[in-house]
């Protein structure tokens, strides 16, 4: 069951556009010839044939050429099918041509509605490009976890109209490519290793150089803290109720192990604390208070 989808607004409908588009009359006598003859057949097969021949071989060329920067094969098979595609286009113009056909009024006829049509799939060509560029940069890959269009979540497929993210929840997210390309982009395991910031306050009598002592002997004995970088413990501020420290440490890059490590920190310097004396004090204020001496003390 998808739980959360993203969708794409593509804008009036095809058919309403063309409704509103004047496409005007073309007589019958103005785009075919008349007399056709076997021969203009024969020759107009045999032009449509040789263009689908070499429409097929340019679609393999393409695809072992293209598969050299795209292992996972969906560019490739995009390019190959548009270039089959338009070759094959072109000789069927060139087979109606050999027929007697005038190209010139009945591509006019077709212009005004292949703009309304090229306006309703705008929105689908921004997400087909965005999905091309995606896959050759290549900023994130399948199996990434990744923080995208206030979205967190691993990366489970990227099509040619969303990236599909499998959310922490068990979601299943379709954000489309277009938005992915036009949004911040963070991705977590990009690199093998993660660093981690813990706030730490202790109380304004605490012996600090002790207290970042006993921090960094609870972190380095926590099981997913890596030995290097080493871990730190740096006074930051002095707040209202106490004076804090940011515990520093750095562990695997994927969103489980990140979770658990900062667990087991927070609970190795919580027992530390406690074997030491050290108080994680609770907000708290002095209120001073003050004789009204004008009073009458009767």
């Amino acid at each position: 069951m998808v739980a959360d989808t993203a969708t794409v607004a593509t804008g009036p409908s095809v058919l309403s556009i063309l409704r509103q588009v004047p496409t005007g009359e073309v007589e019958l006598d103005q785009v075919v010839r008349e007399g056709v003859t076997a021969a203009d057949w024969l020759v107009a097969g045999a032009t449509f044939a040789g263009f689908v021949v070499v429409a097929m071989v340019l679609r393999r060329v393409i695809e072992r050429l293209v598969r050299r920067t795209d292992p996972e094969g969906a560019i490739a098979r995009f390019a190959a099918r548009m270039v089959r595609n338009l070759v094959i286009l072109v000789g069927l113009l060139y087979a109606l041509i050999a027929l007697g056909v005038q190209i010139g009024p009945l591509v006019g006829a077709l212009g005004v509605t292949g703009i309304a049509i090229a306006f309703a799939v705008t929105a689908i060509l921004e997400n087909v490009f965005a999905s091309a560029m995606l896959k050759t940069r290549r900023p994130i890959r399948v199996g990434d976890q990744v923080w995208t269009n206030e979205r967190t979540g691993t990366v489970t497929e990227i099509n040619f109209r969303a990236v599909v993210i499998e959310s922490f929840d068990g979601e299943r997210v379709f954000i489309p490519s277009s938005m992915v390309m036009d949004d911040v982009i963070v991705n977590h395991t990009a690199t093998p290793t993660r660093r981690t910031v813990l706030p730490v306050g202790v109380a304004y009598g605490t012996d600090l150089h002790r207290a970042q002592d006993v921090l960094l002997e609870a972190v380095g004995g926590v099981d997913g803290v890596l030995p290097g970088p080493a871990p730190q413990a740096w006074v930051t501020t002095f707040g209202e109720s106490s004076i804090d420290f940011d515990v520093r440490f750095w562990t695997a890059s994927d969103i489980a192990t990140v979770f658990r490590v900062r667990s087991g920190v927070a609970m190795a310097i919580k027992d530390a604390f406690d074997r030491e004396g050290i108080e994680i004090p609770f907000p708290q204020r002095v209120v001073t208070m003050v004789a009204d001496e004008s009073a009458d003390p009767s």
